[in-house]
């Protein structure tokens, strides 16, 4: 096991090296980290498209080093068109998952750098866009090399993804999608990308590109219009916060699921002292698991919505009775609503001044709806899958209403002065994967790399089975696996040792003695930690 890289002041960690490399030279041209972030965004939306893109929506949990937390919601509600009248009409059960019907949300990332670049301002910099995006638009005109991840993706509704209008142009070359290491351009990407550049982001909801959306809007009869670009904005957010021995913890608010992931570590932290990899160490964040989202599915919703205040249920006798419900030796039954797997990236920075980000970017499944805009060259994303076409249901589509989100974004506060940002893709086990190497780095005291190498499990379901399983790579050991089938558990190997299934998780943790920056990702990833 190679040792964590430690950098003497500031790092980057991300899915994709290009997108690690693009913070790290910003942030050494004198960019601070809500900078870097955005120059990263822009970096991996082009270079590692199956997880994301511009065409999809963000969240920014932001530490300023005066220690003011906020969170940033950019995610597009559904377009003016998106009732469910219209998807009833077209004979749908469900959202679709794929092609124009399953595009029916604002793309919200783009809003969210602008908003951050306000607040980057704020904060002393003065990067100009150009520079910020000048990776990008070289990589999106040049070419970059398919990344082994993405050449090697096994496509979930592959059909669907491949009609869906625009897919065949920009991800196909022969009839097949192409391999790791062939190079590829994105020329209308990157032209869109220029003209952010030169005019400012905001051209992307209320200017001429913003004219180039709505007219492929209109052409594929999607469920969005002009004026929803033109009407979208993203918010700050009041964080939520959880104290747990030695440190705050933080997280999003709804529409984000970031409550989930709190109440895992919070729940986990009131069961007592665990042995590390022991039966009693995953029974507990298993079963924390299970308490976790039972609250979710009843509280998470569009943030306008919420009946409950979620910052209550983070409160110490509230997860005392939650961790009172759990057997320390009997798996409890868990009956997991199907969300689908979710494709994403997590990317962390953390800067020489010490301002910190943990920032997530997402088109929902991988290569998002499938549908390229032709003039702009944007992958839009499938979020709207997440709605419900009942009208009783916590998430009923309606016109202007955000979808639940999967994406949440952790970061960490300890008492020593230590600031930890983390996270993970995954879709709906992202919680789970984040709380698993928050507790194996900051609980017990693994190592970053190595708490990144070590196998995880994931509580989910399977792509099309009707029943949750606990899934784990196979690096376990079976003694362990046996105890867990012992107590119920209903276990299932991913086959693997290691899966994107269980995530790309990342890790930064800056010294608050000498400002320096420990920093990795994801072996399961193709990235890894840059910084100076």
């Amino acid at each position: 096991m190679k040792d964590t890289p430690v950098f003497s002041r500031a790092a980057a960690a991300a899915p994709h090296m290009l997108a690690a490399e693009t913070g790290r030279n910003v942030m050494i041209m004198g960019g601070n980290a809500v900078e870097a972030m955005v120059a990263m965004a822009a970096t991996v939306a082009v270079v590692y498209p199956h997880m994301n893109g511009i065409g999809g929506d963000g969240f920014w949990l932001i530490r300023e080093a005066n220690g003011k937390v906020r969170a940033l919601e950019a995610a597009g509600p559904a377009g003016a068109l998106a009732t469910i009248e219209r998807y009833r009409r077209a004979g749908h059960e469900t959202i679709p998952s794929r092609g124009a019907d399953a595009a029916l949300t604002v793309p919200g990332a783009v809003g969210g750098w602008s908003q951050a670049l306000e607040l980057a301002a704020a904060m002393g910099g003065k990067i100009p866009l150009r520079d910020l995006l000048a990776d990008a638009i070289r990589f999106a005109r040049d070419g970059v090399p398919t990344s082994a991840g993405e050449g090697g993706y096994t496509l979930k509704d592959e059909a669907g993804c491949l009609s869906a209008p625009g897919f065949a142009k920009a991800f196909m070359r022969d009839g097949a999608r192409y391999a790791a290491g062939e190079i590829r351009t994105f020329p209308a990407l990157a032209g869109t990308l220029e003209r952010l550049a030169h005019v400012g982001v905001d051209d992307f909801y209320r200017g001429d590109v913003a004219h180039e959306i709505a007219a492929d809007f209109d052409d594929y009869r999607l469920a969005v219009t002009r004026a929803d670009l033109k009407a979208y904005r993203p918010h700050w957010r009041t964080p939520l916060s959880l104290k747990v021995p030695g440190a705050t913890l933080y997280n999003q608010p709804p529409p984000s699921q970031g409550l989930a992931q709190l109440l895992m570590l919070g729940i986990y932290s009131r069961l007592g002292d665990k042995e590390p990899e022991s039966f009693d160490h995953i029974h507990g964040l298993v079963e924390a698991a299970k308490r976790a989202w039972r609250i979710r599915d009843a509280v998470v919703t569009d943030h306008d919505h919420v009946v409950h205040d979620p910052q209550s249920f983070l409160e110490g006798e509230s997860l005392m009775s939650e961790a009172a419900m759990i057997s320390a030796k009997t798996a409890a039954p868990f009956p997991l609503p199907p969300m689908g797997d979710g494709d994403t990236i997590w990317m962390g920075c953390i800067d020489d001044k010490g301002n910190s980000v943990s920032y997530i970017q997402s088109l929902f499944w991988e290569y998002g709806s499938g549908v390229v805009l032709p003039r702009t060259g944007i992958l839009l994303q499938n979020r709207g899958r997440a709605f419900s076409l009942d009208p009783k249901s916590k998430n009923p589509l309606q016109p202007g209403r955000r979808p639940f989100h999967t994406l949440n974004t952790p970061l960490a506060a300890f008492d020593d002065g230590r600031i930890m940002s983390y996270g993970t893709m995954g879709g709906d086990p992202q919680p789970q994967i984040s709380a698993q190497t928050f507790v194996r780095h900051a609980m017990h005291g693994v190592p970053i790399t190595a708490a990144l190498d070590l196998p995880r499990f994931a509580l989910t379901l399977a792509w099309g089975a009707d029943k949750a399983t606990l899934k784990y790579e196979d690096r376990f050991d079976p003694d362990l696996i046996r105890s867990l089938e012992r107590a119920g558990h209903v276990v299932e190997s991913f086959g693997k040792p290691y899966v994107s299934a269980a995530g790309h998780a990342g890790i930064l943790v800056r010294d608050a003695r000498n400002g320096s920056v420990a920093a990795d990702h994801d072996p399961r990833a193709d990235g890894g930690a840059a910084g100076f």
